[in-house]
């Protein structure tokens, strides 16, 4: 089983939905596949995705290009909130986004290092991350794993805003 082949089967495919492949593995007898465009997906571009790929899949090849003898599942979803960093083009499009990013140190010790900032920068090598104000370069090589961080920020309470107070005025009465 090769991604690479799938991965070229599917692309046009994909393309032609006016999606992008974001992220496509093989695990076991189950071909996942993760589709993007900008704005995000919704599920009709999900379902359309799915019917596309796997009818394409099996007019190549009874059980899929490169996929082996026999059945196999699909599974096509969306990268989510919190969605992985592989690629150097998925780090361009996370720029301006907080990441949690392992690595492993430049250092001789080789330690897994864990930073978690925003992304202000990301070229083809390596990326440039804001942590706490100190801007630290990472190379794509050191990286273990890498999400971007979704900012979970709680809906105020109902009735818990400030209330503007109201100015009372003395009526005077005059003589």
């Amino acid at each position: 089983m090769r991604v690479e082949t799938v991965r070229a089967a599917i692309e046009p495919i994909v393309a032609s939905l006016d999606l992008e492949v974001f992220d496509l593995s093989i695990d076991g007898r189950t071909l996942q596949l993760t589709v993007d465009r900008d704005g995000g997906v919704d599920l009709d571009a999900l379902t359309a995705a799915t019917r596309a790929v796997s009818a394409a899949l099996d007019a190549a090849d009874q059980s899929g290009p490169d996929l082996g003898s026999g059945s196999y599942s699909l599974e096509v979803s969306s990268p989510g909130l919190e969605r992985p960093l592989r690629t150097p083009t998925h780090f361009r499009r996370a720029v301006g986004a907080t990441v949690s990013i392992k690595a492993v140190s430049a250092e001789p010790d080789g330690e897994t290092v864990r930073y978690r900032g925003l992304l202000v920068e990301a070229g083809d090598d390596g990326c440039t991350v804001d942590v706490d104000g100190s801007h630290l370069n990472v190379s794509y090589d050191a990286v273990v794993a890498a999400h971007t961080v979704f900012e979970w920020v709680p809906a105020p309470k109902p009735g818990s805003g400030r209330r503007q107070k109201k100015s009372a005025k003395k009526k005077v009465a005059t003589p």
